[in-house]
């Protein structure tokens, strides 16, 4: 007799240009976080499905339409893939909000919003210039070219599946390499979904693959495939951290988004009122499940009660519930691993003598789904783990400071360096403060802004490398120099020229 899961939507690999069962034909389920139930099934790959698809690139890298086209042909390309991406946002937003229950105000926008992503690094494919170098030596003429590293692997995280891919499939797609794509066990449906849309574009087969299933059994084998030339991954640091001593074996290059511990600063001349949304912002949207979420609060400590109060006020009234509907506002955790990772750092901080000031419990949804009351922290201080380590959850750490030295102090004071947050209206303190911070990217008066136009990318722990804008392009790029002689004679050949 058939089970239950047997009746569920299926997903399997897509290889070389459509999709295809795994080489061992298991599957495994992936859940609702809102209904803590099985929705679909998705295709279990191993090695030899890693071995399949990276044949596949290497095979469309070397021979084939892909390399004969020109950068603005790629480009071409790129745009269609853009249209589609519009065109298909509800539905594919749709399928991420059951895989890891995202709000469906916020997924689809985020998906529609990709397609301007593809459509600028489809403009930036022509664009990527070489430049003549003025040479020392005479009778010679010096250049140089850029030209595609080869197939690249992307590993991306639960949280924003799509997102996180494009941010790195677009750029690599736009310098002309082929990628493998490993999506989270937790949320591979989309991907797949997403993957078929690039044979209605045009592009030839082998030029974009996906191998969904675990991390042994896909990504280790992706990351030290001997074809594969660089690997792209954002997740946690101790997954990127493994990735990176693996690439290395090889000599591989890589770009690692990883973790964030983010300061969101508050002074005392701020517009307070902007000020508490832009906090609840970076900490509380998408129920505090990302990167940059602004986890730790610096307040100055004349106006610490006072702002806390309003921050616990406005948090009292926030709608948990079925993120489908578009009045809930916290939605539910992705996945029961991490939602009992956030509830051990409530207990870990209340532990450590923080106060409980709002939430510090599980939301018992009627539908079953895991969900974290929006939880905030006073009496913190910079040596608590709660302030010092990941918590990827609604859990907001607040940390009182004096002046503009020691905000910088305790900012900085932590092993990750991907965002920061500033809030006053002063130019100078403003100047200081963007100056000082040992992040990626400082939001003054605004947290959470992104951009394909803008560099993305940590210091220290959060990560190696940059995304989006024209630096992104250049992390799949090789280049090469030229040096052409004019000479009629070959110089002494014992001798350095």
């Amino acid at each position: 007799m058939a089970s239950s899961e047997d009746a569920l939507p299926t997903y399997g690999l897509y290889i070389d240009g459509g999709e295809v069962p795994s080489a061992s034909g298991a599957h495994f389920p992936t859940d609702d976080p809102y209904t803590n139930q099985p929705w679909a099934r998705i295709a279990r790959g191993n090695a030899d499905d890693v071995n399949r698809a990276v044949a596949a690139a290497q095979r469309a890298f070397e021979s084939g339409p892909w390399p004969r086209m020109t950068a603005t042909q790629r480009g071409q390309l790129l745009r269609k893939l853009g249209d589609l991406l519009a065109l298909h946002a509800p539905r594919l937003g749709e399928i991420e909000r059951r895989d890891n229950g995202k709000l469906a105000i916020e997924v689809t926008p985020q998906i529609r919003y990709l397609a301007d992503y593809v459509h600028y690094y489809a403009g930036l494919a022509d664009k990527v210039q070489s430049e003549v170098i003025p040479s020392d030596k005479q009778g010679v003429f010096a250049y140089t070219k850029h030209e595609a590293k080869g197939v690249v692997a992307i590993i991306t995280p639960w949280n924003s599946p799509l997102a996180l891919t494009t941010w790195k499939l677009a750029p690599a797609l736009a310098a002309g390499c082929t990628v493998v794509v490993k999506p989270s066990e937790y949320t591979s449906a989309s991907m797949v979904e997403f993957a078929k849309l690039f044979a209605e574009a045009g592009f030839p087969s082998g030029v974009v693959n996906v191998v969904t299933g675990f991390g042994q059994e896909v990504g280790e084998p992706l990351v030290t495939h001997p074809q594969v030339a660089h690997v792209g991954f954002t997740g946690g640091e101790g997954s990127g951290r493994k990735i990176y001593e693996l690439a290395a074996r090889d000599f591989k290059t890589v770009t690692l988004e990883l973790g964030g511990k983010s300061p969101n600063i508050v002074f005392d001349d701020a517009d307070l009122d902007q000020a508490v949304k832009g906090v609840i912002a970076g900490i509380f949207a998408a129920s505090g499940q990302t990167c940059i979420a602004g986890s730790r609060l610096l307040v100055q400590a004349g106006i610490h009660d006072a702002f806390v109060q309003r921050l616990v006020e406005f948090m009292s009234t926030a709608r948990m519930g079925d993120p489908a509907l578009p009045d809930t506002q916290i939605a539910p955790i992705a996945t029961r691993p991490q939602f009992e990772k956030i509830l051990s750092y409530i207990e870990i901080a209340k532990g450590e003598g923080a106060h409980c000031a709002l939430g510090g419990k599980p939301w018992l949804a009627p539908s079953g789904g895991l969900f974290v009351e929006p939880t905030i922290f006073t009496g913190v201080h910079n040596r608590m783990r709660i302030a010092q380590e990941e918590v990827f959850g609604p859990v907001l750490a607040v940390i009182p400071f004096v002046d503009v030295e020691d905000a910088i102090a305790i900012a900085n004071d932590v092993p990750y360096g991907l965002a920061a947050g500033v809030w006053t209206r002063d130019l100078r303190r403003v100047m200081v403060m963007t100056d000082r911070l040992k992040a990626g990217t400082v939001w003054v008066n605004n947290y959470r802004s992104t951009s394909f136009t803008s560099p993305f990318g940590g210091y220290k722990r959060s990560g190696v490398g940059r995304e989006s804008g024209t630096e992104a392009i250049r992390e799949y790029l090789h280049t090469k120099c030229v040096w052409i002689s004019s000479d009629l004679e070959v110089a002494n050949p014992f001798g350095r020229r």
